[in-house]
């Protein structure tokens, strides 16, 4: 067998079982050594290529496309500094557990360490951020089996457990074009490898009784919902809380403020409410049953951590894991969600409990909520605009939240709606860069997209744009530009005047209409709230990108926040107690 024949069915094979075990898109930075990956996939039937030209964009796309659709995607670029790019995308797809197949290309091990150009050390680059790392064999004679089975196990090892990123490289000597007439290419005669089959994690019957009891005892038990992507959990929870009496703390990005599930013991303004001591101090509870990620929520965290030796604490999660960054003393219950609570359920009559506990957290809750919700002021401000956002995003869309700002303007004033709107965000390691293009995967399957996010973040990731602009894929973009990072005015150095502007502010002065129309994308800068809302409701019928820039001020930023929450605190301590 030829050098061509061997690297041929070696490809084709490799990228025919990626097809079979479920892969169905791959996104391809340009690049010569990885010639025989990108050429393979690109004559695949079964699976879709994507060509992005920047491969830390391209990581950030692929990301965003296996978000939304909760199946592994493949990336694919050159050797050298190429797969180096990857490296923010891939360590946001391990803390977010989100699968990705990072394939990069490499010179062939005589090419290595002798100063061969574009050639660096690719070998476990990924270091702990890659669930699994393989530095394959060469394509030789007869190891196209071999080639399959590591592409199976791939898929597997995404998949399995803590879902997440896995890094295969391919040493490839040249010639690099391989030949798709030859025989024997593609799946032929030999048999796929069929997808490992993994069951559901669930607690032993005794252990769920036990667990159930436990909870019986309190009074005053608290659910909480944070970052999350299961849409099933939703009626699950929502039905627990119900028959226990108690309420549920809902992150914006738990999939719980929205959908036509029960919402009635949904509490959205936590986050509000627990900024007074005093209302902090009234309202602890005996246990905290809590699923999903660590809130985004930084004062729900200190009070649990203020409180700590007064609560009895329990973590579900469906991987072996301790996922609890409060640093509070917690028991983990290993169990799938979903199953965790109808197991509970089974101990409970049906129907609603009502409480004098829940009771005073929905009171509480109303009137916050009408505090958040007060009318607009005239001049334009982060609050309304994340509230005018949530009027107008259109049902059965997907709302990609930005970090800094954007995510806890969201957690403070979008609240519970029966639309079905699926609300994500890069909260594995909370970055800034590479949102654009994550919210262009999420938006690449077709359906409505929304993206907010601040101007720092999105000037952050100015080259996302061009997939939208070269694959034509609709989104629209809500930029809140107050000229700079506007959290970091929330933070000591903000007293600093003498190098915070510089060091922090950061001011970008960019038009950004220039940026947009470079990508020909639709742009609108918006001073009032008429012309915002006008800009939203134009935007939910476009079939391109539009970008919607609300100006606001830095200035103003933290005294419109701080008079909100001050405002909650005065209409819960001064209302009329039946009591």
């Amino acid at each position: 067998m030829g050098h061509t024949e061997a690297l041929t069915k070696y490809v084709t094979h490799f990228v025919d079982q990626l097809a079979y075990s479920g892969v169905r898109h791959v996104v391809i930075s340009p690049g010569s050594r990885s010639t025989p990956l990108a050429l393979t996939f690109a004559e695949h039937s079964e699976v879709k290529h994507w060509v992005h030209l920047d491969e830390r964009s391209a990581a950030f796309f692929a990301l965003g496309m296996a978000k939304q659709e909760g199946t592994p995607v493949a990336l694919v670029c050159t050797s050298g500094t190429a797969a180096a790019n990857y490296y923010p995308a891939v360590v946001e797809a391990y803390y977010s557990r989100i699968p990705l197949i990072v394939l990069t290309a490499d010179r062939p091990h005589e090419l290595r360490e002798v100063g061969a150009p574009q050639a660096i050390n690719q070998i476990d680059m990924f270091g702990h951020y890659a669930k699994w790392h393989h530095d394959l064999a060469l394509p030789e004679e007869d190891n196209y089996l071999y080639a399959r089975r590591h592409a199976a196990r791939a898929v597997e090892e995404a998949l399995n457990n803590h879902k997440g990123p896995v890094h295969l490289n391919f040493p490839f000597r040249e010639p690099l074009i391989p030949d798709f007439q030859l025989e024997g290419a593609w799946r032929g005669d030999e048999r796929p490898i069929p997808l490992a089959v993994k069951g559901q994690p669930r607690l032993a019957h005794g252990d769920a009784k036990q667990l159930f009891e436990r909870l019986a005892k309190k009074e005053k038990g608290l659910i909480v919902v944070g970052p999350q992507v299961d849409p099933s959990l939703a009626e699950a929870v929502t039905s627990l809380a119900s028959r226990l009496g108690v309420p549920v703390f809902a992150d914006p990005l738990s999939q719980l403020r929205t959908g036509v599930h029960d919402k009635r013991n949904i509490i959205e303004n936590y986050g509000s409410l627990l900024k007074s001591q005093e209302i902090g101090r009234e309202m602890v509870p005996e246990y905290i049953l809590r699923f999903g990620a660590m809130p985004v929520s930084k004062t729900y965290l200190k009070w649990i951590q203020k409180y700590e030796n007064r609560i009895d604490h329990y973590v579900v999660d469906d991987v072996i894991g301790y996922r609890e960054p409060a640093g509070v003393t917690a028991g983990y219950i290993w169990a799938d969600p979903v199953e965790l609570c109808n197991s509970l359920a089974e101990y409970m009559p049906e129907g609603n409990v009502d409480t004098s506990w829940l009771q005073k957290w929905q009171e509480f809750n109303n009137l916050a909520k009408a505090k958040m919700l007060e009318g607009p002021e005239d001049s334009l401000n982060e609050g309304h605009a994340v509230m005018y956002l949530a009027e107008a995003l259109p049902d059965d869309s997907t709302f990609f939240i930005g970090n800094s700002m954007p995510i806890r303007d969201v957690d403070s004033f979008f609240m519970s709606t029966p639309k079905r709107i699926k609300m994500i965000a890069n909260r594995g390691a909370n970055g800034i860069d590479g949102v654009v293009s994550t919210a262009l995967g999420a938006a690449a399957n077709g359906q409505k997209t929304t993206l907010l996010l601040g101007d720092i973040s999105f000037f952050h990731d100015l080259n996302g744009l061009w997939m939208a602009k070269k694959k034509r894929i609709p989104l629209t973009i809500v930029v809140i530009n107050n000229d700079g990072g506007g959290i970091f005015s929330y933070l000591p150095q903000a007293k600093n005047p003498k190098h915070f502007e510089e060091l922090f502010g950061t001011p970008l002065d960019l038009d950004l209409a220039l940026v947009v129309q470079m990508y020909e994308g639709e742009h609108e800068r918006v001073h009032t709230w008429e012309e915002y809302r006008s800009a939203l409701m134009k935007s939910s019928q476009n079939e391109h990108l539009t970008v919607i820039e609300v100006i606001t001020s830095r200035d103003d930023h933290v005294d419109f926040h701080e008079s909100k929450w001050a405002g909650v605190e005065k209409a819960v301590l001064n209302r009329e107690d039946p009591e």
